[in-house]
Formats: C-alpha cells, structure tokens, sequence
C-alpha cells in the first residue's frame, strides 16, 4: 500500500467519527472490543483538531489513565502536551461519597446522632452507589457550568449490559419521581433525589437527540461481538437513540501464504461481517485494522486511526521470549478442583473470555463426574444452554433480573407488608418500584445460586471487573439492605462473604489476555479482591499466541509482546494456565 493510499485510508477513518462531530459521542459495546482505545484517539483527534474535549469514563474499572499515560481522578484533568484535551473518571465510589455527604449534611447537628446515624445507613447501600454514579454523568450532559469550554464531551462507557442499565436510568427515574410521593425511597430522603428532575429529564433529552448525542457501536469481527452490538442497538432505538455508528475493530485483513493461524482468523472474521444483522449493516459503517500492539500513549493513539493493511510499516517487537517453567495444562487445573462441592468463579475485564472458560470448566468437570450448575452474574453474558442437552451432569441458567425483581417484591410484599395498613402497603409497593430494587433482587439470586454449591459444583463467569469489586464490597450493605424490608435475612445472604472467602469453598479463577490493559486490571483485581479477603486460586491467560507458530508480521508481533505481560503474570499468579489463541467456536 503506497504512502498515498495510506494517508487517504487514514483520512477516511478520521472522517467517519469526526465528521459533524455532534457535542457527546458515546462509545459502546462488549468488553474487550476497543472502546477505550476508540474513544481516546477520537478524543485525540478532536483535541488535535482545534475542538475542547472532555474523555469521561463511566466504567467503574476505568483504563484510561493507562493509555494515556496520566493518574487521573474525578475531575477534569488536562493531558500533557495536547492542549485542547482533558479527562476524567467518574468514580462510583466516590459519587457516592459525595453523594451521601450532600444528603446527610445539613441534618448534622440538627437531627440527634441516632437519627443522622439512620439516615446514613439507608444511604449505605450499592443502589446509592449507581444513583450518584449516575447523577454525575447526568451532570456531565446537563449542566451548562460544567460543560462550559467543551465543544465535545466523549464517553467511554462500560461493558454494554451495564451500559444500558446507565442509559436507561433517566426514564427510569424520571417516572418514579413523578410518580414518587417522596415518602419512600430505598435511597433515604427524597431530596437528594427530587432536585434532580429537572437535569434527569434534559439528559434524556439529550441522548436521543441526533443533533446533540452520536452513539459508535465498538464491535470486533466475531459473531459473538456483533450479536451483542445488535441487540444493544434495538434496545438504544427503543430508548429512542437512533443516532448509531458501527465500528469494527481488529480487522486483519487480507492474507497471504501459510500461516495457518492468520488464515483461520481472517475466514472467522469474513464469517461474522458476512453475517452482519439488517440493522447494523445499514448504519454507516468503519473497519479499523488489527494493530500490532496495543495503542498506550498519545502516539500510539494518533497512529490507530492511521493504521492500514501495510504490514511492511509494522514494527518488530524486541523482547525476551521465554517463560518461566511451572506452568499448568488446562487438564491440570481441571484436576485439581473439586469434584462433590464448592464455587469456581471466573473473574476478569470484559472480553477476556470469562463466560468461554467458565464453560470449558463446567463442560471438563460434567465429563470427570461432577454435578454442576453453571451461571452468569453478568448481564451481557452469553452461555450456550445447548451445554446442558450435551452433558447430563451439567445445568445451566442466567440470572433473569426481570424475573428475580418481581420474585423479591413478591416475597417482601407478603412478608414485611402483612403487618401494615393500606397506606403503608402502598408506600412499601412505591418503595419497591425503584430501579434500585433489581440491585438487591439479582444480589440475592446471587447469594442463593452460591448456596446451592454445598451439594454440587457452581461454577459462576461473573460481570465484568468494576462491577464484580462492587458487588464484593456491597456483601454487608446488601445485608443491611435486605434487612430493612423482611423480618429476617436469609441464610444464604448472612453466609456469602463467609463462603466467597473460604478457599475450600470458593475458587476464583482470574482470566486475562496476554496485553497491557487486561493484564493490569487483572493485577488490581488481584489486590481488591486480597483487601476483600479473598485469595485468588489461579490465573488463565487466554487466547495466547505464544505456544503456537504464526507468520503474519502483525501476528509475529503481538505474539513477540505477549512474552512481558505473561512473565507479570506469572510473577504473582498462585498458579498459571496458558490457554492458546483458537476460533471461539472451536474453544467448548
């Protein structure tokens, strides 16, 4: 490919996200397909351009501050050497925080200490914790003080079933304020809540409106990804979010002579564009090719627009290839489990394979002779339940939150509600219609899928990162929570922390793939997890190209930089699995 076509390559991609750049630009899909990388080198480009840019992360396992090489915290932070760029994280953590502070503040010193004390402990809760979350992005999209000196604000948001629950809040908050009578609410006073409306209702204004909002559909060249984008974007036109762009990225391209490898994956990805739904095929459409590393650092980010087919322009990766000895078969590990009880739960960032080994384990473990139930915490996980026709050991099933929210209203209807008056059914019923309530209701099936694991093998591929740490920390709030609307807590939510922590009983298995950003969530995973008094039992580095013999120069290369983020793993991993690059549909 000549210089010419090169650049023009590079201009075509450059024009697809940039052209008419309306003010937000949402960057969305299944983890692991390229939003952060995405959404930073559009920021880049729209700095670069002359337009005030703020990059916002949604996602409670945020990257951003690796790839663009800065420490960055909740507000507005300005990157070195582009003038026209700055970014954030928004904490859910720390919103909430902030949040509770702002609520229970002026009753300091006003209220008795019980009662302040009270009013704290209704706000301890995870529900408070996506509620401030919440109003911070929200804030970001409606507040003219805040976006004054941005022509654009960019979000990298997090993995797509987590990003649909935040593009749903506004309408659903919208209609339980107006419906509210402000007397109940699992959220503690209603007027942390109610001076809200207003900015609730502009922020849905704004993300369906196509002059205001552009929404890029992130997707890699699987079935698996697209499928995921698909369904994502039904539900955002059903949210009336119609302004949508699909991006695929990771495309490979051509390919020529015998690399095996190179070979299979290019006929995988023609598969899957050829497959493409009605609904993503008409969208105007960019294909982003594989790049040979991952893109850290604001170079590296101006270059993934500009990368193109031309594999002579690809660098050769210098590195130490070699491995400590010491490494598992995924036999091994498989042996090494439990056979009659116990949890194994697969834990990692989005996209890493979590659900695919999940599965590989439940399926080895069925053929040993093990009774196994295999689920999903996530909402945008996608086990194959043809697993269970196939193994006559093996059950599986996904945590149905529209099914688990009217069992637990059903339930604290009759067993809190029984003693209370009309009125008071009817604040309990108005308490119970919050979006915070299928928090606690999927908490809870949670809590009870865990329990079965005294008398079968439970084997859970769980949400993605930020949010499997959040429902860890959430263990004793939920408890509290839960407290609040029954005479009595069950037996399977007082004991899940107890279980979670007990190495004989649950075996947490992290998963990463062999680059920089899984990796370093891993290793953060790793260290919330140990704070948490959990001990991680094994790491399975996934979708490697190491142990295989590849040709193709930007194969040659990314397998030559898997070597240094292997040998990290292996520096802290209790016990390590290298599990080969295959085609997805060849892994179960």
């Amino acid at each position: 490919m000549t210089n010419a076509t090169s650049t023009e390559a590079r201009n075509q991609v450059i024009r697809f996200f940039l052209h008419e750049a309306p003010r937000f630009l949402f960057f969305t899909g299944k983890g692991g397909v390229g939003k952060t990388s995405m959404s930073c080198a559009i920021s880049v480009a729209l700095a670069d351009g002359g337009g005030k840019t703020l990059l916002v992360s949604t996602d409670p396992a945020s990257n951003l501050d690796q790839v663009l090489c800065v420490k960055l915290g909740s507000r507005p932070t300005q990157i070195d050497g582009i003038t026209n760029l700055w970014a954030l994280n928004i904490d859910p953590r720390q919103s909430a925080k902030e949040y509770r502070e702002k609520v229970v503040g002026p009753y300091r010193g006003v209220l008795p200490a019980a009662a302040v004390a009270e009013i704290e402990e209704q706000l301890s809760g995870a529900c408070t914790v996506e509620i401030a979350a919440f109003n911070e992005f929200s804030r970001l999209m409606t507040d003219e003080e805040a976006l004054s000196g941005f022509d654009h604000i960019v979000f990298d948001t997090a993995p797509t079933g987590h990003t649909i629950r935040l593009l749903q809040l506004p309408a659903a908050w919208k209609g339980y304020l107006e419906t509210s009578s402000g007397k109940a609410s699992c959220l503690g006073p209603m007027s942390g809540l109610q001076g809200q409306q207003k900015q609730f209702a502009d922020t849905l204004k704004a993300m369906t409106d196509e002059h205001q909002t552009r929404m890029f559909l992130v997707v890699r060249p699987d079935v698996r990804s697209i499928a995921e984008a698909h369904r994502t974007s039904l539900e955002l036109a059903g949210l009336g979010v119609l302004n949508q762009h699909l991006a695929v990225n990771g495309v490979l391209g051509e390919v020529n002579g015998d690399d095996g490898i190179a070979l299979a994956m290019h006929r995988r990805q023609e598969t899957a564009l050829a497959g493409i739904p009605a609904e993503l095929k008409n969208m105007a459409r960019v294909e982003i090719p594989l790049s040979s590393t991952a893109p850290i650092g604001i170079q590296a980010l101006r270059s993934l627009l500009s990368s193109s087919a031309d594999v002579s322009l690809v660098k050769p990766v210098v590195g130490r290839e070699e491995i400590a000895g010491g490494v598992l078969s995924f036999a091994e590990l498989i042996d090494s489990l439990p056979r009659k009880s116990g949890v194994v739960m697969t834990m990692g960032k989005g996209g890493v394979g979590k659900t695919t080994m999940a599965s590989a384990i439940a399926v080895e473990l069925a053929n040993r002779g093990a009774k196994v139930h295999l689920t999903t915490s996530d909402p945008a996980a996608h086990l194959d339940h043809t697993l269970a026709d196939r193994h006559k050991n093996l059950k599986v099933c996904r945590i149905d939150p529209a099914v688990e929210i009217e069992h637990y209203r059903n339930e604290v209807m009759q067993q809190a509600g029984k003693a209370l008056d009309n009125e008071g059914k009817k604040l309990l019923a108005e308490d119970l219609r919050s979006p915070c309530t299928e928090e606690i209701a999927v908490f809870r099936a949670f809590a009870h899928i865990v329990g079965e694991a005294r008398d079968s093998v439970v084997i859970m591929d769980t949400a993605p990162t930020g949010h499997t740490i959040l429902l860890l920390d959430a263990t004793e709030a939920y408890h509290r929570e839960v407290s609040r609307n029954r005479s009595s807590v069950p037996e399977e939510v007082k004991s899940l922390l107890p279980r979670l922590r007990d190495p004989q009983f649950t075996r947490i298995m992290i998963v990463a793939l062999p680059e920089a950003t899984p990796v370093q969530e891993a290793v953060d995973l790793q260290k919330d997890l140990e704070r948490a008094g959990i001990a991680p039992y094994a790491w399975i580095v996934n979708q490697s190209l190491v142990p295989l013999k590849v040709h193709h120069p930007v194969l040659k290369a990314r397998r030559a930089s898997e070597y240094k983020y292997i040998r990290q793993v292996q520096a802290i991993a209790p016990k390590m699995v290298i599990v080969p690059w295959q085609d997805a549909s060849e892994q179960i």
